[in-house]
Formats: C-alpha cells, structure tokens, sequence
C-alpha cells in the first residue's frame, strides 16, 4: 500500500540543541505508528513540525504527494490532519453533543450559520460519531463535569469529525486508569483500522504502545535509531541498551514528556 504521510530528513535545531536529525519515516492509511523515546528525544518537536506549529531546518512532509512545509496548521487541518493532546481539552460549559457540533459545522464551513440555528445543524452526525465512541449516553452533559476517561473519548470524536485521513494523537491515554488506557486505545484503533485513517502517536505506556502499534519508531536525542514491528524494536539491541535493559519490563526507562 502507497504512504499517505512521507517525511524526509527532517530537522529543527533550538540554538545550538539539535532537536530533531534529520529523521524519515512512511505511514500508510490504516497503520498506527508509535513514536517513543526518552524525556528529550525529539517527538513533540516532530509532531509540531509536521502540524505545522513549527517550521524545520530542512526536510519535507507529503502527505499523499502535496508538501506540507510551510503551510498553516489551519491549512494542514483542512488538508486532513487531525491532532488530539496529551492534556484534553473541550468547550467545559457546552454539552459534549454542542462540542461536536461545533467541529462539524467548522469543517463543513457554516460558520457564518451559527446563529440562529447552530443547535439543528448536524445534530444527527454528532450523535453517530458519539455512539462510536460510546459517549451517547452523555450526549446532554456539560463537558465540564465529566470524568477524565470521558473526556478522552470525546476528543477521539473531535478529531474525527473533521474526516481526518491522518491523526496525531499526543499521549491519548495520559491520565487515565490502566483499563481506561487499554479500551481507550482498542477503540481507537477500531475506529481507525475501519475507516483507513493513518495514525501517529506518542505514549508513555509501554503495554499501550507494545499491545496497538502496528509499528515503533524510537527517537533518541533527536535521532531515529529503531523502527519497526514491536517485537523486532523490543529485541533491538541498541534499544535494549539505551533503555529497556537486559530482562527489564517493556516500559523500564522510557519517560511520558518529548
């Protein structure tokens, strides 16, 4: 299957720190892609870089051919690039049907019909993304109010509502329960799996990561030193000896923040 995502030889210094060295990498519709490493290593650098929050060095990002460098992240949004955070965020006092609402109406460009009539507009397609994820049931509630694990799930279908053909989801399971983490991430890669979106994401949880990527790319000091399917990354001997160890658990040694 042809990349949707092709980066090459992306690189963003800071001064004299080298955030990221020129790092490659494909991503295909479908495919989750995990991009770990230590605290420093490089991946939120990356990930700004290629939303476009960050312009690089040198280096280029196609996505299905079209060059990406030197877009707006509002352009790359409108492009098909989706991106959820490490901390959750949603309109507190509007309920989590309004918030989906609004995505809907911003990506289908109605904006100028917010008012009056901005509760009847694609009412039905924010409840089919809710059902999805299954926040239905809280459809009605003010997102203010709503447990952390919820709110999760109600930026999944944020992101989704734009019909995205990529996500860049930064520790989607940061701060939530271990169960919640793992139903959380089975569900999304449920939902992205069917619908052919391609994903990259970061994660602090190795059982997350080792359990749902398709495939590991490991960021060290800016630098991708290991890419591949999780048990030929989990046997690297590079990577063993830089963080994981001799006999350690798959998360010794790795850390949450890029």
């Amino acid at each position: 299957m042809t990349a949707l995502l092709q980066v090459r030889g992306l690189s963003k210094a800071f001064g004299g720190v080298q955030a990221v060295r020129a790092v490659d990498f494909d991503l295909k519709p479908g495919e989750l892609l995990a991009m770990i490493g230590p605290n420093g290593a490089g991946k939120s650098t990356c990930f700004n870089l290629i939303n476009g929050q960050l312009q690089p060095d040198a280096g280029s990002v196609r996505l299905a051919g079209e060059e990406m460098i030197g877009l707006t992240p509002r352009r790359i949004w409108r492009l098909g690039v989706g991106r959820t955070f490490q901390i959750a965020a949603a309109f507190a006092s509007m309920s989590v049907r309004e918030n989906v609402q609004m995505v809907l109406i911003a990506h289908h460009r109605r904006l100028r019909a917010l008012l009056p009539s901005a509760a009847a507009l694609y009412r039905d397609e924010a409840m089919a993304l809710l059902e999805q994820v299954g926040m239905a049931g809280q459809a009605e509630r003010a997102c203010g109010i709503l447990a952390y694990g919820d709110i999760k799930r109600v930026e999944l279908a944020l992101a989704l509502a734009a019909a995205p053909r990529m996500l860049l989801m930064d520790e989607p399971t940061a701060g939530m329960a271990p169960a919640e983490r793992k139903a959380l991430m089975a569900l999304t890669a449920s939902i992205v799996r069917e619908r052919g979106i391609a994903v990259l994401f970061t994660e602090h949880d190795m059982d997350v990561v080792f359990g749902h990527a398709d495939r590991i790319m490991v960021l060290d000091r800016g630098q991708k030193i290991a890419e591949g399917e999780p048990e030929a990354v989990r046997a690297d001997p590079q990577v063993q000896a830089s963080y994981l160890g001799s006999g350690a658990p798959a998360g010794a040694g790795w850390e949450a923040d890029a």
